[in-house]
């Protein structure tokens, strides 16, 4: 069952990427956490992701496939 939180004003689910630009967005923040990139570089909601989330719901996130997700999501 997925999990709320909050970040900042808007209220997420911990599950799976929803659009190509969420999954790329906890990639690069999963690399901060690990180290392998600086955490100044990051910008947006990658930034708020390596602040507020665990290594582990980055790597979940992180993990899912591409090939059916849309671009951006609609709001």
């Amino acid at each position: 069952m997925p999990v709320r939180f909050s970040l900042g004003t808007r209220n997420y689910l911990r599950m799976p990427a929803k659009s190509k630009k969420q999954q790329m967005a906890a990639g690069a923040a999963l690399a901060a956490k690990r180290g392998k990139r600086s955490k100044s570089s990051l910008k947006g909601a990658s930034r708020q992701m390596a602040s507020s989330m665990s290594e582990s719901e980055l790597r979940k996130m992180a993990k899912t496939k591409r090939k059916k997700l849309p671009k951006k999501k609609r709001r």
